[in-house]
């Protein structure tokens, strides 16, 4: 089982710099500015639970580094629980189970956000959903794939 749990940290971490890889160079090509959402979401969370962050020097700096954190945690939980499931016997052929993956880890990553109602997606535009969609489906499809290797490799 920690086995499993090692490889879902380190196939997750993977597919979490792919996806980031991905959505910055997407930035760098069309000239489109960061999302703010992770830090709004952090910043919602953290006032719901009754310790925002204070109003001083560098919150904004700790919002943007909260906000990445939550991503990589989003990224690297995902490839946890993917990893358990592939361990338990649920094992779709790559493409099928890095498309379910990046569903995942969309999901994960966009519902507190619209919970939250810090983002809408039924107003996002078709760019908007490619600009979620695609990072994500290669977030899984990178994550799934080490899934699946290392686990034939252990």
């Amino acid at each position: 089982m920690i086995g499993s749990i090692l490889r879902g940290c380190v196939a997750g971490a993977a597919g979490t710099t792919v996806l980031n890889a991905v959505t910055y160079a997407d930035m760098a090509v069309r000239g489109r500015p960061a999302s703010s959402t992770p830090e709004d979401t952090v910043e919602r969370i953290t006032e719901r639970a009754g310790h925002p962050l204070p109003d001083t020097d560098g919150r904004d700096n700790r919002l943007t580094g909260l906000g990445a954190l939550s991503g990589i945690a989003i990224g690297t939980g995902t490839g946890v629980a993917v990893s358990l499931l592939h361990r338990a016997g649920l094992r779709p052929p790559l493409v099928l189970g890095g498309v379910i993956t990046g569903l995942l880890a969309m999901v994960a990553d966009d519902l507190p956000m619209t919970r939250l109602g810090i983002t809408d997606p039924r107003t996002w535009s078709g760019r908007d959903w490619a600009s979620d969609v695609v990072p994500h489906i290669l977030y899984g499809l990178a994550t799934y794939g080490a899934v699946a290797s290392s686990a034939r490799a252990a």
